[in-house]
């Protein structure tokens, strides 16, 4: 259950100057969530995801645009941790940013610890995410025929939404785009619009002027325009929103991780991975042939 934004009787009925979004089914359709993710398996959902995306796809790249840890004392809560040492070791190129210089260290004494494999490059930006992403884009080393996986688990306002234009531009029409997990803080959502008197730092977060209407929307509301506002201004063929728990068997919602893809099968794969998350680490499985891209498939097919 989100937590709603407090209404008085004269603001319920108050319209707001953005156009909410009908609600509709989405294209992929997910069985009910079997094992509900808290707080403290994040980190686990997204190697989880990231162990299926690398069978399906036997390579990729992973951009972590605020890759510090959040609680150092925990690795097993360290997303980019959780997926250096993730095997199989097919993920080619890790560019991983953080703002701190402290998180920064960090980075760099995680990226010590991995072995050498050969073709793996790691590469650390200290600064803010959204000039260096940028910066990355424009170099273009990133191949369009590249899978590649975005984590942008951000505090609460750091990523821009221009930013999030940029990567989903990134690869030309005919190739699959930056898939995007985007964190959205439903729980204390009100409060931070509430607090924020820096009005530049909202506008370049929603990325648009009625900014300063969401204060007077639901925040399940602003869940379901963010999921809108992906597909229909960013191009995604189909997101979702995952929930993410406050604790074991709480029903609390304290955020949303966003999902976006262009890949059919890609919802499947977060869904099982959503539901493996808070499971025992399995043996490494076989992804069915039916979900490996057309090409991959192919050659299979041939070498049998």
């Amino acid at each position: 259950m989100t937590r709603r934004a407090k209404r008085t009787p004269d603001t319920l009925e108050e319209p707001l100057l953005f156009t909410l979004p009908e609600r509709q089914v989405d294209e992929v359709r997910i069985a009910q969530l079997e094992y509900p993710v808290w707080t403290e398996n994040k980190a686990r959902l997204i190697e989880r995801y990231l162990y299926y995306f690398v069978l399906v796809t036997k390579h990729g790249n992973y951009i972590d645009g605020f890759a510090g840890p959040q609680r150092p004392s925990n690795p097993e809560m360290w997303a980019a941790n959780l997926v250096l040492e993730s095997e199989p070791r097919w993920l080619r190129h890790f560019y991983l940013f953080d703002k701190s210089k402290t998180q920064v260290r960090r980075l760099r004494n995680l990226q010590k610890q991995q072995p050498e494999i050969s073709e793996r490059t790691i590469e650390i930006f200290g600064g803010d995410f959204n000039a260096n992403v940028r910066n990355l884009l424009e170099r273009r080393e990133i191949k369009q025929t590249e899978a590649t996986f975005c984590l942008l688990d951000q505090r609460t306002f750091q990523c821009h939404w221009n930013t999030l234009v940029l990567l989903a531009n990134y690869k030309k029409a005919a190739e699959p785009k930056i898939e995007l997990f985007y964190f959205l803080a439903v729980s204390w959502l009100p409060r931070a619009l509430s607090a924020v008197k820096n009005k530049k730092l909202l506008q370049e977060w929603w990325g648009r002027n009625d900014w300063a209407e969401l204060k007077n929307a639901e925040v399940q509301q602003i869940q379901e325009r963010i999921v809108e506002r992906f597909k229909s201004e960013l191009g995604y063929k189909y997101v979702m929103a995952w929930p993410i728990y406050d604790r074991k068997g709480g029903q609390f919602i304290v955020y949303y991780m966003i999902h976006a893809t262009d890949h059919p099968e890609a919802p499947k794969l977060m869904r099982r991975a959503y539901n493996e998350a808070v499971q025992p680490t399995h043996a490494a499985q076989q992804i069915p042939l039916g979900l490996l891209p057309v090409a991959d498939a192919k050659s299979q097919s041939d070498s049998k």
